[in-house]
């Protein structure tokens, strides 16, 4: 057992240190993106600023309408209203209504699906992305990243970042990394609760063993029990 501990903490490590050479390559340090998938109002502004402003390229075709709204407690018809404009229905999943055709003319390839660009990448990935755009004239839409350089992406945010402070920019930017860790794997709303309830559970239990055990051994102790002849 202890072998195998220490197999998996290397793998680990070593995926870790992996990752940050990857990520260190352009000189990128990725900021912590600091999610926390049970902040409903976090996750509800996470899938309306997607919807306004990614969905329109991107899908995330893992999901349907309706779990989000199930999971994230928005009712069907504030879905309708404010995050389905394709004319889709509740028990659709949500994609993108760009054709390959335009996305070949408009950007030079296919937006990728996000279902799992949380669990490929990271979130600190999504967030550090997302607010390192700057102007650069040599692209096609005046806009370059220091995260993914050259990327055929427009910097979507930018209205958002013209118009609001930098402190409530960077939560907008990290609702939609939140909505996006969300996304990867919807489970996890119920296997963290899950966890944490089994966890007190195995404590309790562990506190009524321990006194089980004591009040057992007390007699061998004390000298009261004897094995029979």
């Amino acid at each position: 057992m202890k072998k195998l501990l220490t197999i998996t903490a290397s793998v680990l490590a070593s995926l870790s240190i992996s990752f940050n050479v990857l990520a260190s390559e352009n000189g990128v340090h990725l900021d912590h993106a600091d999610t926390d998938i049970n902040d409903q109002k976090s996750l509800q502004n996470g899938a309306q600023l997607f919807m306004d402003y990614c969905s329109g390229c991107h899908s995330i075709s893992f999901m349907r309408y309706n779990r989000i709204a199930k999971d994230l407690n928005i009712s069907n018809a504030d879905v309708k209203k404010n995050l389905m404009f394709s004319g889709s229905k509740l028990g659709d999943k949500v994609v993108s209504s760009m054709t390959e055709k335009g996305a070949e003319t408009w950007f030079g390839t296919t937006p990728p699906d996000l279902s799992l660009v949380a669990r490929s990448k990271g979130t600190d990935w999504i967030y550090t992305y997302l607010r390192s755009f700057y102007a650069d004239k040599s692209r096609p839409f005046g806009v370059n990243n220091k995260v993914l350089v050259n990327a055929s992406m427009p910097d979507v945010l930018w209205e958002l970042k013209k118009n609001k402070s930098a402190e409530d920019f960077n939560q907008d930017v990290r609702d939609v990394t939140n909505f996006l860790d969300y996304v990867g794997e919807p489970a996890k709303l119920v296997r963290v609760d899950l966890g944490y309830k089994v966890m007190g559970f195995l404590f309790i239990l562990l506190i009524l063993a321990y006194l089980m055990k004591k009040e057992y051994w007390k007699d061998v102790k004390y000298g009261n029990w004897r094995a029979k002849d």
